[in-house]
């Protein structure tokens, strides 16, 4: 509109990982790049779990909801891997297109045109492919602790794999905390965490 970049960053934390599963929940029930983000705000703000009450200061989860989804929405997720003489990559947009009409500011005011986004296609066809169903219920209990996301998600991925495959399998701590726990410094800080969260994943999920 001004004619300036500007740069609006990374997604990070709860928020982002919870639309990511609200995505690809949506993209598989409907079969459909195109989905629709509901009336208001407020009304997709429930479906992720988060709590319309906090209003839409800038502390607000109507707030941090809009910016991080903007993040998300607009980011790309990019796959590499090299030698001494190779180089490869692949790299996936979020969304290819979409309308926000929410303001965050008025969260329950509902908007005559609908929101919506398109999926990239790359990204379509990767969340589609092989599909493991999480359990929103324990999402939206979880959505406090990114780390607890995040070993949920992959508990899940890689206990479906090993059901499909009939092999069991380790992963060890150190290859752990290169996946999901790059932001702790010291492995004894992570491997507190990690079991924290496991345990609270174990008491609502018991299937894990």
């Amino acid at each position: 509109r001004t004619g300036v970049y500007e740069c609006i960053g990374y997604p990070y934390g709860s928020i982002p990982r919870l639309v990511l599963c609200w995505l690809t929940s949506e993209a598989v029930t409907r079969g459909s790049r195109k989905l629709e983000l509901g009336p208001s705000l407020n009304t997709f703000m429930r479906s992720l779990g988060l709590n319309p009450a906090t209003g839409g200061g800038p502390r607000g989860d109507a707030k941090r909801l809009h910016d991080q989804m903007e993040r998300l929405f607009r980011a790309s997720i990019s796959f590499a891997h090299s030698n001494p003489s190779q180089r490869a990559w692949m790299n996936m947009e979020i969304t290819s297109e979409g309308f926000l009409w929410w303001d965050p500011a008025k969260p329950d005011q509902f908007s005559i045109w609908g929101s919506w986004i398109v999926l990239g296609e790359r990204f379509y066809e990767a969340i589609t492919a092989h599909p493991v169903p999480l359990d929103l219920r324990v999402l939206r209990a979880l959505k406090k602790s990114p780390l607890a996301l995040d070993l949920y998600a992959l508990l899940v991925y890689k206990s479906y794999l090993a059901d499909r495959n009939r092999k069991t399998f380790t992963i060890p701590w150190s290859g752990l905390r290169e996946q999901i726990g790059g932001e702790y410094a010291r492995m004894v800080d992570f491997r507190r965490a990690a079991r924290e969260a496991l345990r609270t994943i174990a008491a609502l999920h018991p299937g894990a």
